[in-house]
């Protein structure tokens, strides 16, 4: 009796994946090169962290001075105030504007009007467009002591004027004001997409058990957009010490500098003004070494609680 061997199956290899869904990664071929072009291929460019880089010699003419940047970091007396300065900021932006966008995206779920709906979103996400250089300008308008809006009001009610713009105790106020203002609306779309698709049939379970509108909030729509909210803000984490340069830039002057110079504006300050180009490469170096650790340990702690996390 002759028996027929087994037939061979022939495994699917990753070169089939990619002819068989050719299109789909046609589409992502963009983003993929914009990645590599200007993520990843000047990451080379750190190198000059451990050089004392000089533009005319390049990269591979500049003398290596090892740890020397980073000795000069740590041991100098403004590191402690760039540090103090930017975790203060990013502790107000989590503990003020981080939960914000999550109440205001509920309060909008909860809106039956569609027309009253749609026109407040849309009030709501135009200042998210608005560069920062207009966001700062229109708050100057209102809050410069020669002729601002708010301070000639106070002026008439019998008041002494406010230097909101240079007094440092206000510089906080006035940043994470600045901050809700321009990107409280747009933050809301995640939430508010993350709200759309959670189960009907839960709502109208809950609504059989007796439960209200706040009921129904929260036990049934937290719940379901959690992931959602882990996620941003394992991501809100890893940019501890990333704040943004334009924005505070446009704020820091020579009277509130002791408490608005951050890591952004003190890489511009030593990089392109003063010329040191590997000292600043070595502050921008730990600022995405310390968003990588937080990002992976903050990840690591929510998968220990029972959440998906970001990988």
């Amino acid at each position: 009796m002759n028996v027929k061997p087994a037939r061979k199956v022939r495994t699917d290899t990753a070169l089939d994946r990619i002819k068989r869904h050719k299109l789909l990664y046609l589409m992502i071929l963009p983003g993929v090169l914009y990645f590599i072009i200007f993520k990843y291929l000047p990451m080379g460019g750190l190198v000059i962290a451990f050089q004392d880089y000089q533009p005319f010699k390049g990269i591979t003419g500049s003398p290596w001075v090892g740890m020397k940047h980073f000795v000069r970091l740590f041991t100098e007396p403004t590191f402690f105030m760039l540090l103090r300065n930017t975790l203060i900021l990013f502790a107000l932006n989590i503990v003020i504007f981080f939960p914000l966008p999550i109440i205001l995206a509920l309060m909008l779920n909860e809106v039956r009007h569609r027309l009253f709906k749609n026109w407040v979103q849309t009030i709501i996400y135009i200042p998210h467009f608005m560069s920062w250089v207009i966001i700062v300008s229109i708050t100057y308008v209102f809050l410069t002591v020669d002729g601002g809006v708010l301070n000639e009001l106070i002026a008439r009610l019998g008041g002494h004027k406010i230097s909101f713009l240079t007094a440092p105790e206000w510089l906080r106020t006035v940043y994470i004001g600045q901050i809700i203002w321009k990107e409280l609306g747009w933050s809301t779309i995640i939430y508010l997409s993350a709200i759309t698709v959670v189960d009907t049939q839960l709502y109208e379970a809950a609504e059989m058990d007796g439960a209200g509108r706040f009921r129904k909030t929260w036990h049934v729509t937290l719940p379901a957009i959690r992931p959602v909210i882990i996620t941003l803000l394992i991501l809100k984490i890893g940019s501890t010490l990333d704040l943004g340069f334009e924005h505070m830039y446009l704020l820091l002057n020579s009277l509130n500098r002791e408490v608005a110079e951050i890591f952004d504006t003190y890489i511009y300050t030593a990089g392109l003004k003063n010329g040191q180009l590997s000292f600043s490469t070595t502050v921008g170096l730990f600022k995405g070494l310390v968003g990588l650790v937080l990002v992976m340990a903050s990840n690591r702690l929510a998968k220990k609680f029972g959440e998906d996390g970001v990988y």
